[in-house]
């Protein structure tokens, strides 16, 4: 009986001794211990503490809130061992166990690439794939030409509480006791006095149009002005977008990602202390 107890505390401190980091005391079906959960080794792991060949090192985190210690040798634990088994004998099972964790950290370091190949792979992918949705969702607008006499049939929308920005007939009026209009000049208007109030209504209709789930990009909004007879610089469009806001009439969401992930950076803009990335119609 006490030759079966001696095997079984030499077999529970060699393990102890290649394992730094602690095994618990007792193994379970799936995971090693420093002894068998079995009545017969029970004797030997009770033997083991009362003589203090091992300590608790640390402990680890089992399913739920509870955890289980982890014992290591001490000095006393080493001395037993060291007086009844080969030297030899314990460094073949520290060089068992060393081959064992180079090859658990060869599988880790495959797998990691392989992540890593994964995700960048994906990184290409969206990249390709992006500008074509972005496009796909920019429908041809379909406003008056710009230097053409104003439609009153295809008005500019009016915004409630703001500016009216409806083209009016130019000049003129109707005379007293005539049923004609007087006439009116047929000269090209002068617009490109002032194109921040041309390109006003236009940007509030193509936001009015909006119907995603989310607020409308910049890079978007701008491409849908491409279009036009003079589309607008990137300066003239962001000058625009600042008066709208301070107006009241648009909000500018900032961007809240990473910069390095914005994609067309070249259409955000400053707003504050903030990157405006987006617009939406207030209201």
């Amino acid at each position: 009986m006490a030759d079966k107890i001696t095997q079984q505390l030499l077999d529970a401190l060699t393990k102890a001794a290649a394992h730094p980091g602690g095994l618990p005391l007792h193994a379970n079906k799936t995971e090693p211990g420093l002894f068998q959960a079995t009545s017969a080794a029970k004797p030997a792991a009770e033997k083991c503490l009362a003589d203090r060949f091992v300590k608790v090192v640390g402990s680890e985190q089992l399913k739920g809130k509870t955890s289980r210690d982890l014992y290591g040798l001490t000095d006393a634990g080493w001395d037993f061992l060291l007086a009844q088994v080969n030297p030899k004998q314990v460094l073949e099972d520290f060089v068992r166990v060393l081959e064992d964790r180079r090859g658990e950290v060869g599988e880790l370091l495959v797998t990691a690439r392989q992540m890593a190949d994964s995700l960048q792979g994906l990184k290409e992918a969206v990249s390709r794939v992006l500008p074509v949705v972005s496009a796909s969702r920019i429908p041809q607008p379909s406003y008056p030409n710009r230097l053409a006499e104003p439609n009153p049939q295809t008005p500019f929308p009016k915004k409630e509480g703001g500016f009216d920005l409806s083209p009016s007939p130019l000049g003129g009026g109707v005379g007293e006791g005539s049923s004609e209009p007087e006439p009116v000049p047929t000269a090209v208007a002068v617009l490109d006095e002032a194109p921040a109030v041309e390109l006003a209504p236009i940007i509030l209709a193509r936001l009015a149009d909006w119907s995603e789930a989310t607020d409308c990009t910049l890079p978007e909004l701008f491409r849908s002005l491409s279009l036009l007879d003079s589309p607008p610089t990137i300066g003239e469009f962001h000058d625009c977008l600042r008066a709208l806001a301070a107006d009241g009439m648009i909000s500018l969401p900032a961007w809240t990602g990473p910069l390095y992930a914005m994609p067309e950076p070249a259409y955000a803009m400053m707003n504050g202390h903030g990157i405006a990335y987006y617009a939406s119609l207030r209201g």
